[in-house]
């Protein structure tokens, strides 16, 4: 379910991403009339500041545009491995995802369901590896 999740509001970022970056193309093409959000774009583009619409339906981050877009194509590259198997996988880039506290929680209600342990009883242990 975090999974599914994740990749619906990665989605809807990708969807705001490529529906922007259209239309300010078009805009300046001539094609359509340039609004304020496009010009708004334009300007967030030129000094290599995420634009405040993508913001709104993005991660937390206070990265320039070059280093948020890299960050971003990780993102994607994990949802993408992770939505193939469809399992939890062994390593996590815990702070790659959108909600971190919501998978969390779902790896501790479904280990508590798993072994009849009570929710309250469960608690998360970390181990903080450098591995890729």
């Amino acid at each position: 379910m975090v999974v599914i999740q994740e990749c619906e509001r990665m989605n809807l970022l990708i969807s705001e991403i490529r529906i922007s970056l259209t239309e300010l193309d078009q805009g300046l093409k001539g094609q359509l009339n340039i609004t304020d959000a496009m010009e708004n774009l334009s300007i967030a583009l030129s000094i290599n500041k995420v634009p405040k619409n993508w913001e709104d339906k993005a991660y937390f981050s206070l990265k320039p545009l070059t280093d948020w877009f890299t960050d971003l194509l990780l993102r994607v590259a994990q949802l993408s491995e992770w939505t193939k198997s469809l399992e939890v996988p062994i390593a996590l880039w815990i702070s790659g995802l959108f909600n971190p506290m919501s998978f969390l929680t779902a790896i501790m209600q479904v280990t508590s369901r798993q072994h009849s342990y009570p929710l309250d009883y469960m608690c998360l242990q970390t181990d903080v590896t450098n591995t890729v």
